[in-house]
């Protein structure tokens, strides 16, 4: 009943905000960092490590422990799931779709949504604090440590290290003002300010749909709540 509720809702909905979070992308291989079995559970030192402090403090270091942490490496070998696929196929079918996502993998964008909000940046790019250079994960792989071209200083990922200011937070609300539906898909609702965005769907009025293999603490905000596996269900919702 819950389920074809939701496909009921998504199916009425002309545009929907979907909030995304590590759930979405583990389907494609990439570890979940927050879970309760994901990999800061397992060493809480990595929150000082990928922190603007510590970039600063020692930035070849930074960049030896941020490419082991987030396997930038293996960036190239992961693709879009049936998740990232459905989202896509809902815009192509004629639904405004406005991603926000907390994933840095950048998949959605891969597979072909045109409105992604990366509210946590990207692995796959980084810029010269000095002079704004901007640079592609290829160049990124090719050195330890990543340097301009131009002026020679170390390169900070555009990721949002720990310390950083959130940029993409009033873009990503005034998504979900536009939007007549909230659907949020495999996240533990935990990381401040993200988790605010739900909130904000509720006090606007939003309906909203959640599915999520564990409970979050944020579920009696939504309309719907769907705890299973989050491929399964997306795949049950495209029948």
């Amino acid at each position: 009943m819950q389920l074809d509720t939701a496909a009921k809702m998504i199916a009425d909905a002309s545009s929907v905000a979907v909030l995304t979070g590590a759930g979405v992308s583990t389907a494609s291989g990439i570890p979940d960092f927050r879970s309760t079995t994901g990999l800061w559970t397992a060493d809480q030192s990595r929150e000082y490590y990928i922190s603007n402090h510590y970039f600063h403090k020692d930035p070849v270091d930074f960049w030896q422990k941020y490419k082991d942490i987030f396997r930038v490496k293996l960036l190239r070998d992961y693709g879009p799931n049936h998740v990232h696929r459905y989202l896509r196929e809902l815009e192509v079918n004629g639904k405004q779709i406005s991603v926000i996502t907390q994933n840095v993998d950048g998949l959605h964008n891969l597979a072909g949504n045109k409105h992604v909000i990366e509210y946590h940046g990207t692995l796959n790019s980084a810029t010269c604090p000095n002079c704004g250079n901007s640079y592609d994960l290829p160049y990124l792989l090719a050195a330890d440590t990543p340097v301009c071209e131009r002026c020679e200083h170390v390169l900070k990922p555009d990721v949002v290290l720990f310390g950083d200011p959130i940029t993409a937070h009033d873009n990503a609300e005034r998504a979900i003002q536009h939007s007549e539906l909230v659907l949020v898909l495999g996240t533990s609702l935990l990381v401040s300010p993200f988790n605010i965005l739900p909130e904000y769907a509720n006090t606007l009025g939003k309906p909203s749909i959640l599915i999520n293999r564990e409970p979050t603490v944020m579920d009696e905000l939504f309309d719907i709540v769907i705890h299973d596996d989050l491929s399964e269900i997306v795949q049950q919702l495209q029948k």
